[in-house]
């Protein structure tokens, strides 16, 4: 498939996902030049759907490898059955077959359980790889994942180097827990993804929750805008403003009031520090909103 900056933008619109030029430029050209993207942001910012909109645009599946804290290759790369290669085992020995036919057997792509990784590597055609948070995975880890970016191909020992047929398009998403390493980034095209201002989340919010009255929408949208400039422990997530608004739906709500936010801070601020700080802000942050 030819893939022009165009498809990429209109595939994005038809996907329903607000950007910018940046983000369309990015995401063209590490489909043209076929680079992994690595996508850098605060939590909640939009990063992890630019994958699931990529294999959307292209119609393709989306294998995700979410990472965290001691993530390993048998996690993310493959791992043998060894319940299957026990009965398999128990079955030979009882037609007395010697262990080179045995090990012949059990060690086959028919026992191998495969990982996300793996499994992108192998598929029979081009899929979109998201390997969503990788500044939680250790360093170690990291490490054999450029060897896995480099060449797409994974080597399991007992079946040889596995080469993919079709290289996945890949999506790396980063919330800068960590810094990940510069040999890292050399094979990625670098895109960070910020919270969007309040007119790009008014227009998320009418695409989203269309129900939502345009004014409120508005409103709504300049209020997170200002919440997020608290220093709260974790700002709300568009998700989770998406979440609001159609709170505020069911709840019949047709105005912002500080009374309104109050009761339902809880939907968008998820730690209680963060809403006993944002308590004494709500008024100041509501008349701010609607004007």
């Amino acid at each position: 498939m030819d893939i022009t900056q165009e498809f990429v933008c209109e595939g994005l619109r038809r996907a329903r996902y607000i950007t910018t030029p940046r983000v369309e430029l990015a995401t063209y050209l590490a489909l043209a030049l076929e680079k992994p993207l690595l996508v850098e942001g605060p939590a909640g910012a939009g990063k992890t759907e630019i994958g699931k909109v990529l294999a959307e645009i292209l119609d393709t599946e989306l294998v995700r490898l979410q990472c965290y804290e001691g993530l390993d290759e048998a996690r993310a790369l493959y791992e043998w059955n060894y319940q299957r290669q026990i009965l398999r085992i128990q079955a030979d020995r009882t037609a007395e077959r010697g262990w080179d036919e045995v090990s012949s057997h059990i060690f086959s792509r028919e026992f191998l359980l495969e990982r996300p990784l793996l499994r992108a590597v192998t598929a029979s055609r081009t899929v979109v790889l998201l390997i969503d948070e990788v500044d939680k995975a250790d360093e170690e880890f990291e490490a054999f994942l450029l060897e896995v970016l480099s060449d797409f191909q994974v080597t399991v020992p007992e079946l040889g180097t596995i080469r993919a047929k079709h290289p996945p398009v890949v999506v790396l998403t980063s919330n800068r827990a960590r810094e990940l390493s510069e040999a890292l980034k050399r094979r990625c095209l670098h895109l960070y993804v910020d919270f969007p201002p309040p007119e790009k989340e008014a227009e998320i919010i009418a695409l989203k929750v269309p129900e939502l009255d345009e004014r409120l929408r508005q409103h709504v949208a300049r209020f997170v805008g200002g919440l997020r400039k608290l220093e709260l422990r974790k700002p709300p997530s568009i998700a989770e403003i998406l979440d609001w608004a159609r709170a505020l739906c069911m709840l019949h709500i047709t105005e912002l009031d500080a009374a309104t936010v109050r009761r339902t801070l809880n939907v968008i601020l998820k730690h209680e520090d963060d809403i006993r700080k944002a308590e004494a802000k709500v008024s100041a942050l509501v008349t701010a909103a609607s004007r």
